[in-house]
């Protein structure tokens, strides 16, 4: 009798859980393995791992983020982690410009986990487009990216009916409390993607707080802090670890509307571009250094935001990283390349790009990728660029 108590008070919790995979699979088509617990808290330091692979910005585009991750070798051709002990990296940007925005955070989330189960790692980053759209600023969402939002918005009132019918189960929030109907300056037709956007997005939203919140702005791994833009020393100053709890906490609903003063403006760590001009000589070097110096262990910066046009490149003697290379077909339908570092060894970038074959050394036999993949030494020199507002 006891058991059949147990088993009964257990069933409210086992239908929500249901619930939710329905919704994950209905938006996705992906089954999320089940989450650690409990969740493993906010970490902005790593040691190094024995080897790391960084992908700039996605903006949406979910074939070309696959095709990174099967550069590196991280994923197989179910798309199911097969790195191994490998840790990955993403800098931002995931969100905007592209109409996957929401099946690249499930599939994140999904290789999160699935790499924690082989002693592997993912490392998900905010961007300024994750900042921008927590704050209701969807400037760059494409008409696929809205509609992507309002399917998602439809599934997920359709769990909070269901839940709402069972007796044990806290009524669920109506996600749309205080969101407008109606929107000045907007076409009719967008309405009802804006409003499931906002929904979704805003402090303490759902996809907010379940995926946005857990990445971190800042990162430090072994030798090398990860930024989507940039950090001076002023940021450094005020507390990296401060930095993602704050960030955090305000995705989670528990600061105000906009984001944290560093994270918005110029200046800002996910806005920064003082350290990815195009020539290298306008690259803030020594401002740089000045913010290198204040990490200890750390020498380089790697970081995305700027298009890279010819591809993964350093600037400030290797100090200054960048690697996005708008791969995005809403940017500049760059092909994917990847930053791979082996331990404490050189940095070397994985291309599919054959021009390169002429203009860097090799690091591998490119017969052994099938001359598919090249490993090359990270280029310093002074790329062309894409100009892109944000």
């Amino acid at each position: 009798m006891e058991n059949d108590t147990e088993l009964c008070n257990s069933l409210p919790n086992s239908l929500s859980s249901f619930i939710e995979t329905f919704v994950d699979f209905s938006v996705s088509g992906l089954f999320l393995p089940p989450n650690p617990n409990p969740l493993p808290p906010l970490q902005t330091r790593y040691p190094a791992p024995s080897r790391l692979i960084a992908i700039g910005d996605l903006h949406g585009d979910l074939e070309k983020s696959k095709e990174s991750l099967r550069l590196a070798g991280l994923i197989d051709g179910s798309d199911c982690w097969a790195g191994g002990s490998s840790t990955l990296v993403q800098v931002g940007d995931v969100l905007d410009r592209g109409g996957d925005e929401l099946k690249i955070l499930y599939l994140l989330e999904k290789l999160k986990r699935e790499a924690a189960r082989s002693g592997g790692n993912v490392v998900t980053m905010n961007g300024n487009h994750e900042i921008m759209n927590v704050e209701s600023d969807f400037r760059y969402v494409t008409k696929m990216g809205l509609e992507e939002f309002r399917v998602w918005a439809d599934w997920y009132c359709v769990g909070n009916q269901m839940k709402s019918l069972c007796v044990g189960l806290e009524k669920p929030k109506d996600i749309y409390n205080g969101v407008p109907f109606v929107f000045r300056g907007v076409r009719e037709e967008c309405y009802a993607g804006i409003r499931a956007r906002i929904a979704a997005l805003r402090p303490d939203g759902p996809i907010a707080k379940r995926f946005l919140s857990k990445n971190v702005t800042v990162l430090v791994m072994g030798d090398s802090v990860f930024v989507h833009g940039g950090l001076l020393a002023g940021h450094v100053d005020y507390g990296l670890e401060r930095i993602n709890e704050e960030v955090k906490d305000w995705m989670n609903g528990l600061g105000g509307r906009y984001a944290p003063s560093y994270c918005r403006g110029r200046n800002a760590v996910v806005w920064l571009r003082n350290f990815s001009d195009e020539v290298a000589k306008n690259c803030d070097c020594s401002a740089l250094e000045h913010a290198l110096a204040t990490i200890p262990g750390v020498k380089r910066m790697i970081m995305g935001h700027t298009i890279q046009e010819s591809g993964i490149n350093a600037a400030c003697d290797n100090k200054a990283i960048r690697i996005d290379v708008g791969m995005s077909k809403g940017c500049s339908n760059g092909l994917p390349e990847v930053l791979e570092i082996m331990g404490n060894s050189e940095l070397r970038v994985l291309t599919s790009n054959i021009l390169y074959q002429n203009k860097y050394t090799s690091h591998t036999d490119a017969s052994d990728k099938k001359g598919k993949e090249l490993g090359l030494f990270v280029p310093e020199l002074g790329p062309k660029q894409v100009e892109v507002k944000a």
